[in-house]
């Protein structure tokens, strides 16, 4: 068996400055399942998170330990969903303010970011034509 055979997943994982405000934007904002917690002395250290069939993993900076400079900055997760727009009208209606989606590179591609700064893209395959945005079509 190759190395490469035997990988089976990539699961991005963010240091946040703070679990409660995050796991809430994550689970109430956009719809994400908690699948794993590690919760030493009753206190949420660490989560495993599904938005779907995709994962992501959160943990708090410990006391002291959090780095200089913008958090997030150059990071970026792209989902694959069925239906990004369905995903844009839903997380809107939730009040997080995802940016207005558009198509590149033949995907419908709408952007939120987390409250730490990190970007994350939910894209779905769309036969409109490149750099539509949503109101062009909306009518």
């Amino acid at each position: 068996m190759t190395s490469a055979a035997n990988v089976k997943q990539a699961v991005p994982f963010f240091s946040v400055e703070n679990m409660a405000r995050s796991v809430r934007f994550y689970a109430e904002g956009l719809g994400f399942t908690t699948r794993h917690q590690w919760t030493p002395e009753g206190k949420l250290r660490w989560c495993w998170l599904d938005p779907g069939e995709a994962s992501l993993m959160l943990q708090e900076y410990p006391e002291g330990h959090r780095p200089k400079g913008q958090l997030g900055l150059g990071m970026s997760v792209c989902f694959t969903c069925e239906d990004a727009l369905a995903f844009h009208r839903e997380v809107k209606s939730r009040g997080i303010p995802a940016e207005e989606p558009f198509v590149g590179n033949g995907l419908w591609v709408t952007k939120v970011t987390d409250p730490d700064g990190y970007h994350l893209f939910f894209e779905s395959p769309t036969d409109v034509a490149e750099e539509t945005r949503l109101p062009e079509i909306a009518g």
